[in-house]
């Protein structure tokens, strides 16, 4: 019996095609220990170099042996879309999707949880990056980042407070396609931000959620009509919070060019955060609607943090849903339809009226929309927001 070991494709080759030869070899003869130590040997090679089977394989397997089709999965994964996105692997499965396949479908969890992936000796790990020296010596002015603490440190406790994401970085940006934006833009000094933005939420009373805020524009129009009000500016925080939303307002870092964000925190609690880097009335309005559709319609399990830049165009599509629930809630289609350009501050004051909302917010939308800058630029509240919240 001359046996060597399995290193190749060709040895497991040759290795199958001489079990073949012997597999009828008598109990006891030579040819028998020889069959033995190559099928232990083949089994070794096989188990070292064939990928096991992954979440996918595992699920098509079941649905195969089950004689079932793919709209079997979607009682238990979602709508026909996030069931093409899971087994074409845009799409991980989540805890509950697994829990659901292994109870009705009986596939086991080991296979749903995929093999783990092999360690490899990596580089030592570098430094975390932090924001510029501007940007940092601001974060330590706004006292949320505590005396002596290191900005790792300081990240981790945001992070703590952070529901789970699919992945690690935030889920958008928005952003233009040129280079100049993407390098003018401190990518630290955002995240920084944004960790500063979910610590300071935490000083904020909040009525805890006991179920998802609706993706309602009655509730829009609610909230927008508080811009008419004398003492409004003062009544979004409480309004918010009766809702489980906690309103933060924090001025943005040096390179960060941030309008607001949209969060959602571990234990339930929704967070708007406003730079107010424009401090004008129809500005604020129409970033507090924007950010609270990203709220109400947006953040899920897989999505818990957006981020806006408004002053860019977006191509996504939960950008363009916001920014149409904002002028929505804001100024109803019906009552824009009758604007013009050659309107008059007398119209301007009767389309807020019939809208219920401050006349700031009619006048900035259409200056933006006629791109006339000059035309009621004393009517669109300039430095009457900051004031409200510091």
């Amino acid at each position: 019996m001359k046996v060597r070991p399995i290193r190749t494709p060709s040895d497991h080759a040759d290795a199958l095609r001489r079990i073949e030869e012997i597999f009828d070899a008598a109990p006891g003869t030579a040819k028998a220990d020889e069959l033995e130590v190559l099928t232990t040997l083949v089994a070794l090679y096989e188990k070292a170099s064939v990928p096991a089977p992954t979440p996918v394989d595992a699920i098509l397997f079941r649905l195969e042996q089950a004689g079932l089709t793919k709209r079997a999965l979607e009682p238990l994964l979602g709508s026909r879309s996030r069931v093409s996105e899971i087994l074409s692997g845009e799409r991980k499965l989540t805890v509950d999707m697994m829990r659901a396949l292994h109870l009705h479908f009986g596939i086991p969890a080991e296979s749903l949880l995929g093999a783990p992936k092999k360690a490899e000796a990596s580089p030592a790990p570098k430094r975390q990056q932090e924001p510029s020296v501007r940007a940092m010596a601001e974060l330590v002015a706004s006292g949320l980042m505590r005396a002596k603490e290191g900005y790792a440190d300081f990240l981790e406790r945001s992070r703590q407070l952070l529901a789970p994401l699919a992945g690690s970085q935030p889920a958008h940006l928005r952003k233009t396609r040129t280079e100049r934006t993407n390098a003018k833009t401190d990518a630290a000094a955002l995240e920084a931000w944004c960790a500063a933005a979910l610590l300071k939420s935490l000083e904020v009373p909040v009525v805890k959620p006991s179920r998802k805020v609706k993706c309602d524009m009655a509730m829009g129009r609610e909230l927008a009509a508080l811009s008419a009000s004398p003492t409004g500016l003062r009544q979004v925080g409480p309004f918010l919070a009766q809702r489980g939303i906690a309103l933060v307002v924090l001025r943005h870092l040096s390179g960060t060019y941030l309008d607001g964000a949209a969060m959602r925190r571990r234990d339930g609690v929704n967070v708007i955060a406003l730079t107010l880097r424009y401090d004008r009335i129809d500005n604020f309005w129409f970033t507090l609607l924007h950010e609270f559709a990203h709220v109400a319609c947006h953040l899920s399990e897989e999505t818990s943090m957006i981020f806006d830049d408004l002053e860019l165009r977006s191509e996504d599509g939960i950008e363009a849903e916001a920014d149409g629930f904002a002028q929505r809630a804001l100024i109803p289609d019906e009552l824009w339809k009758s604007v013009h350009a050659d309107f008059g501050t007398a119209e301007v004051a009767e389309i807020a009226n019939e809208a219920k909302v401050h006349p700031a917010i009619v006048a900035g939308r259409w200056q933006r929309e006629f791109r006339d800058y000059r035309k009621f630029s004393k009517l669109v509240g300039h430095g009457e927001v900051r004031s409200s919240f510091d």
